[in-house]
């Protein structure tokens, strides 16, 4: 974890996940050199075509930037910044980020330009800031990790993108259709502190994002994340009723209200199988990103791992806007 900020004529190294049409891509680029050329500062920029290819550019970049004391950038949605912050994490070099996803939580929860002219002129003036990550197996998260039906969501949701175009309406759209859909619940174990609780719930959600916590209006848990700790959600099995009714609550920010749901906070946690023949792997998501596992799955909280160029004006911003989105 570095201790010092980066020198003023730090070099920015670049990881840009096309994700759109070439145009858009094109326009990206010349913004993100045009704004960092006039400052006089190097800008050594990759564009990954392929998704296949993310996680070894931003391991060969982020390389790159620690061995010349330079600024590791992710440009892209949540699931681009989940992988590049990844490499900023295990290489200990500073971490920057240029929001360009539909929801961009991470970015949004620490006070980052969505525009991204801006965006790349706030990291000529952010200061480091530590901030904390989750950790799923082995795999790091900035906003959230799940297993069970999120990441089923997540996967449909993707698809419908595809054909339908990338926004918020469709995203939202895609969800309801698969939640009230068929599907099966898990049977879990959850150990935490020394007790363990059974279980049955169609998805563990568990959130690392102060602003996710917000909007679903999970005001303890939002607090216990400000705490250092992880939030912890899961729905008890519910028929399709009851289901609307959970994500009309969350819509509305009231899910704290709903009586049907588990949710408490943790720094670690062990999620086993409850049944007797278990799957040895299970369907996870992190950060939008969707694998699988082997079990047990094991979350637990880092503090403080993530070196953020956060600009000076967020962190007052976000004490002074508690109760906004």
């Amino acid at each position: 974890m570095p201790n010092l900020e980066p020198d003023k004529n730090a070099a920015f190294y670049v990881v840009l996940n096309a994700g759109s049409g070439h145009s858009e891509t094109e326009l990206r680029c010349s913004t993100i050199r045009d704004v960092l050329g006039e400052a006089g500062r190097t800008c050594h920029l990759e564009i990954v075509e392929d998704a296949a290819d993310l996680a070894d550019t931003a391991r060969r970049m982020a390389q790159q930037a620690k061995d010349n004391d330079g600024v590791l950038v992710a440009a892209g949605g949540d699931g681009t910044i989940n992988t590049v912050a990844h490499q900023a994490v295990l290489q200990g070099c500073v971490f920057g980020v240029l929001p360009q996803g539909t929801f961009n939580y991470f970015g949004r929860t620490h006070g980052i330009p969505e525009d991204l002219a801006e965006a790349v002129r706030s990291l000529l003036t952010s200061t480091v800031q530590p901030v904390q990550v989750g950790l799923l197996n082995d795999r790091i998260f900035l906003v959230n990790a799940s297993v069970g039906l999120y990441p089923t969501l997540l996967e449909a949701r993707e698809h419908d993108k595809q054909q339908y175009g990338r926004s918020r309406v469709v995203a939202i759209l895609s969800a309801l259709k698969t939640a009230l859909g068929r599907h099966r619940a898990l049977r879990i174990a959850l150990e935490t502190d020394g007790h363990t609780r059974k279980l049955r719930t169609p998805t563990l959600f568990v959130g690392n994002n102060r602003l996710q916590m917000e909007q679903l209006g999970m005001e303890p848990l939002k607090m216990a994340l400000e705490d250092g700790e992880l939030a912890a959600i899961a729905p008890r099995r519910v028929g399709k009723l009851g289901m609307l009714g959970l994500l009309l609550r969350g819509a509305l920010g009231r899910l704290g209200e709903a009586e049907n749901l588990v949710a408490f906070s943790f720094k670690r946690l062990t999620v086993k199988h409850a049944r007797l023949s278990p799957r040895r792997s299970v369907k996870v998501a992190t950060d939008g990103e969707v694998t699988r596992m082997k079990m047990p799955l094991e979350f637990r909280v880092l503090e403080g791992r993530l070196a953020l160029l956060k600009p000076p004006h967020a962190s007052a911003d976000s004490r002074n806007s508690r109760g906004q989105v």
